[in-house]
This record gives structure tokens, sequence and C-alpha cells, in this order.
């Protein structure tokens, strides 16, 4: 991620609730005792090819559960193959696109996109760089409106981060310049992006835009991947029907 300047003119006062996160241990629990873990009223999913991209300094680990539900419910998942999504932009983009052109060969149908927290961001420019080969992008705690709106201490990360990139890829904060464009650029495809005003790392309000389908739930932000609400929501916009 590029890096804001010290000044950054983001938010002057507040910050995300980031206690709320200590409660994301027990959503698993409250997720498999669920009837849509069971698949209740889940529309199937013919078969459709989904590619989820997990969030900042995470893995495809992080979205195992989420993976496990959509083969459950009839959808053909595919990880991204990220192990720890730190690298610039640009590089992620390369493996992403790759994988995205093998699910869309293999399976001859458009592909849906679900990232979480950085992964909607990815997700987001993914699809707008390959509109022909995305069905749409859901955006778990994505703040696709402001990538920079976020907790102080994930700040702290994302500073690290560049360091490391820096230091690995020869990369500095240039190199996130045509990603943060094609991120502010209008979709090219159905946009969703599912906020909560309790996660305790991404302001919710930078989660919000004009051109998304923005949908509220109660979640922490580690939480999102494992929230009975979200899978609620994603059976739905993914079979085509709006909440």
């Amino acid at each position: 991620m590029r890096m804001p300047p010290l000044a950054y003119p983001g938010r002057v006062a507040g910050a995300p609730p980031v206690w709320n996160e200590l409660a994301t241990p027990f959503a698993s629990i409250r997720l498999k005792r669920s009837l849509v873990w069971r698949g209740l009223g889940v529309p199937p999913g013919r078969g459709l090819p989904v590619l989820l991209i997990p969030g900042f300094m995470g893995g495809d680990g992080s979205l195992a559960l989420l993976r496990r539900w959509l083969a459950a419910v009839g959808y053909r998942p595919e990880p991204s193959g990220l192990v720890f999504n730190v690298r610039y932009s640009e590089a992620v983009m390369d493996d992403l696109r790759d994988r995205l052109a093998a699910l869309h060969a293999r399976t001859g149908h458009p592909v849906a996109l679900i990232g979480h927290s950085r992964g909607g961001l990815l997700a987001k420019v993914l699809a707008h760089r390959n509109p022909g080969l995305v069905s749409r992008v859901i955006g778990l705690g994505a703040p696709l409106a402001n990538p920079f709106d976020v907790h102080p201490l994930t700040m702290v990360a994302v500073r690290l981060a560049q360091v490391y990139n820096l230091s690995r890829y020869r990369q500095g904060s240039n190199a996130e310049d045509r990603f943060l464009r094609d991120l502010e650029a209008p979709a090219t495809v159905p946009l969703t992006s599912i906020y909560s005003r309790s996660d305790g790392i991404v302001h919710w309000e930078a989660c919000l835009r004009p051109d998304a389908d923005c949908i509220e739930i109660d979640s922490s932000h580690n939480g999102f991947p494992l929230s009975p609400d979200a899978y609620v929501l994603l059976g739905q916009i993914l079979a085509g029907r709006r909440p």
C-alpha cells in the first residue's frame, strides 16, 4: 500500500474501537451453530467460480471456513495463493490476474471476487483491469473509499510493510500510484461493500462509496469471514439477489 504523507489529511479525532476485535475468537462458534452454516435457505451455487482474497498480513488460511462453506453450498471457491499479504500491490496483482484467468478458463464462467479488508481493494482493482473475467466484487470490511482510514496501530504495520517492500523489491511509495488510481475509478462490475460500525481496524465510513451497494452488519473486522450475517448476504448476492 502506498504510504500517505506524515500529515495525511485523514481522520482528525477518534479511532476505530479496536477492543471489539477481542470478540473475534468466538465468531467461529456462532457461525457453526447457525442455520446458514448448514446451508439452510442459501441459494445453490450451481458450480459458479469464486476467488477469495485475504486481508493485509493475512493468508488463505484466514478464509478457510468461508471457502469450505462456499464449496458446501455449490460454488467453486479458489484460494488466492497468498500466504502473507504484505507485498506491494502490483506484485500481488500479477499473481491474482494469473489465478483469475486460470479459474475463468477452467469453469467457462465469469468469476466472483470476495476480498476481506485489503483483499477487497485488490479485488476491486483486479475487476477494473479484467472486467470481462469478473461477475462481481464483494468487499468485507474493505476501505474501498479510503485505504488509509484505519486504526493507527494498523498504519504502523503498513509503514513497516513499506520498509519491507523497499528493501526486498526496491519499491517505494510511488509503486502504488497506478493501483490507487484504479481503486478510485468508478466500478466496472457490480460492487458490494459489507461494512460494520463495530469494525475495530477500518473506519466504517471508509467502506462507503457511491458506486457500491453498501450493506451494514454487526461484526468485528477480523470477524467478517466468520460472521453468519455476512454469509447470509454472500449467499444472496452471489445468487444475484439483492438483499
